[in-house]
């Protein structure tokens, strides 16, 4: 479906809006999330079909993430990332959760510092040769 830029939708599939406003990656994970029970329209569930309008209000569960939107213009067709994030306004509260749970996961690991990475070939024989100390 093209859309005019003078003649803007009325008017948008669900499943088409959140991988406009580029939530998704394709339409088809967009339609698996709302299946799937991921998206909330206006506090009620939906379906790929149900047609969003300026002003519905989105609970949207990516992984860990959760958002809560509202729909400021409709768009079926993908654009850039500057013109996608004009379709939406995420809430304060939404925007305060996201920075909650982020510094959270964040903490999770107890202040455990990972290495950068992997060890090399020297590095593991001594860790083999450290561990083998502490058994025997």
């Amino acid at each position: 479906m093209l859309t005019d830029h003078a003649n803007p939708p009325t008017q948008v599939r669900a499943d088409q809006w959140l991988w406009a406003a580029r939530f998704f990656k394709t339409r088809s994970i967009a339609k698996q999330a709302i299946e799937g029970g991921k998206i909330d329209v206006n506090g009620a569930g939906c379906k790929p079909a149900k047609t969003l309008h300026i002003g519905d209000k989105l609970k949207i569960s990516r992984g860990e993430e959760r958002l809560e939107v509202e729909v400021l213009a409709l768009s079926a067709q993908r654009g850039p990332a500057s013109i996608a994030q004009t379709l939406y306004r995420e809430s304060e509260a939404s925007i305060a959760a996201r920075e909650v749970a982020r510094a959270e996961r964040g903490t999770r690991n107890g202040g455990l510092l990972r290495p950068p990475s992997r060890p090399n070939k020297q590095e593991r024989r001594q860790l083999m040769r450290f561990k083998d100390q502490d058994q025997g």
